[in-house]
């Protein structure tokens, strides 16, 4: 945000001001006191297991300028007293928001099931070639991530773009009415949260809502070979803009559409993206066929908000993957190459990245996977893993090492296809059977969601040395 004064903060806030109401703030706003640069503004957030009234003092200490609490403090900073801590920053964002939207900033929002973050970060880099543009670190798409990623824009800021997650129905709703969307991008309907929402139809309801929240000037971006992300187009009075992978969608205002794919041996994918403004070739740095659709939403993104193709079509070439362990390719210091995957995992992005592996494989060597659980699926938690572990013997995976609760599902699944399969008690003795196995022409991956924390696994086996594919 751009520097205010404590009492312009504490009216956007809705907070009572303790302090001198003329002093500057900003332009950070953090809830990590280790992040607390000078002039920031601290917002105490309750958590779990900690409070962040407990480390207000130590945001101070660091350079906080005042800090946003929901109880009164002894501290030599103005204070935005408000009864929830959450509820002032969600205030703080939204009014942040409204005003650099009056000013012309566009919003982009984006959902799905998976790949959102990839998604984004290929949003950010179209957008960021033709403005300023803020956008999430990661995957910070929940109640807490969407308001504080918010208050990072300026008066220059020319785009927002805001990552929306959902755990229920309402929750995308929530996030559109603190970032008002100019543009909605709807990646994809899987089984991501399956056990929390009860149905897939559950899901697109949810997923849904950042179309309905659109006006008729905005845009929805969907996914054409998504039934349930094509049928959402009845959900908006927006325009539509369709894209897909495998031809020219049916419909919509603006279609956007791969042409002449192709991949390289580290399965980084390149094609001709096609639109009505024309042809240009895009060679993605990032690996997986599955990033196609990706760069596709982002380039009807940008054609939506009036970009260039042939400036499109450059950014997506030039963007380099943003976010930590999504498809993250390392070659050890003997030619092992690791794929860490990771950050998160459902039987979407799992089967996405089990058929990039395969797309991997090098002369004389094998495939190793190393696969751990796919949560919150719910009454599906079994069959699922059962059947990743099928796909990966289909595949032509040599080797599955499954860890976690539903381990044996997934071994199970592996040796039904003829795959060799073996269950890890933990972490380490997943890096031990995969150790005792691989060679210097085999290729790893390593997947799970994220509760299993498997990028560790992946750190180990990387620890003879890195060198990072360019």
């Amino acid at each position: 945000m751009d520097r205010l004064a404590a009492a312009e903060l504490a009216e956007l806030a809705g907070a009572r001001l303790l302090g001198d109401s003329a002093a500057l703030v900003g332009p950070e706003v953090v809830i990590d006191s280790r992040q607390a640069a000078p002039g920031a503004l601290f917002v105490a957030l309750p958590g779990e297991h900690v409070d962040g009234h407990d480390f207000a003092s130590t945001a101070v200490e660091q350079g906080a300028a005042a800090v946003l609490v929901a109880r009164e403090l002894s501290l030599p900073v103005p204070q935005l007293v408000v009864p929830d801590a959450l509820a002032g920053l969600t205030a703080l964002a939204t009014g942040l928001v409204q005003r650099a939207k009056a000013g012309g900033l566009k919003v982009v929002g984006i959902t799905g099931s998976s790949g959102k973050t990839s998604t984004k970060d290929l949003v950010a880099a179209v957008l960021g070639a033709a403005g300023p543009v803020v956008a999430p670190l990661g995957s910070f798409n929940n109640e807490v991530g969407v308001p504080l990623t918010a208050t990072g824009v300026t008066a220059g800021t020319r785009y927002l773009v805001s990552e929306m997650g959902a755990r229920a129905v309402g929750d995308v709703a929530a996030l559109c009415r603190i970032t008002p969307p100019d543009v909605g991008v709807v990646i994809n309907v899987g089984q991501a949260h399956l056990g929390e929402f009860g149905s897939v139809a559950a899901i697109a309801r949810a997923k849904g809502e950042l179309v309905e929240s659109l006006d008729a000037g905005g845009w929805a971006v969907l996914n054409a070979e998504d039934p349930h992300v094509a049928a959402m187009a009845d959900r908006t009075t927006a325009r539509i803009a369709l894209f897909g992978v495998a031809g020219e969608p049916a419909g919509g205002d603006l279609r956007v559409w791969a042409e002449q794919v192709g991949a390289d041996s580290r399965q980084r994918h390149h094609f001709v993206l096609v639109s009505g403004a024309g042809t240009a070739p895009v060679s993605l740095r990032a690996a997986g066929r599955h990033q196609i659709g990706n760069a596709l939403a982002a380039a009807a993104t940008g054609l939506a908000l009036g970009l260039e193709l042939p400036a499109i079509a450059a950014s997506l070439t030039a963007a380099e993957p943003a976010s930590r362990w999504r498809m993250e390719l390392t070659e050890r210091g003997d030619g092992l190459l690791v794929v860490n995957d990771a950050y998160n995992a459902n039987p979407d992005s799992m089967a996405a990245a089990l058929r990039a592996l395969a797309g991997l494989r090098r002369p004389s060597g094998r495939l190793v996977a190393v696969l751990g659980d796919m949560l919150e699926l719910g009454d599906a938690s079994e069959s699922a893993h059962v059947a990743i572990g099928e796909l990966a013997g289909r595949l032509g995976v040599d080797r599955v090492i499954a860890v976690g609760g539903y381990a044996e599902a997934i071994a199970t699944g592996a040796r039904r296809q003829g795959c060799a399969a073996e269950v890890a008690v933990d972490r380490q003795a997943a890096v031990v059977a995969a150790s005792a196995v691989v060679s210097s022409t085999d290729v790893v991956l390593v997947k799970a969601s994220r509760g299993l924390a498997l990028e560790s696994v992946a750190a180990q086996l990387l620890a003879e040395g890195e060198k990072p594919w360019a």
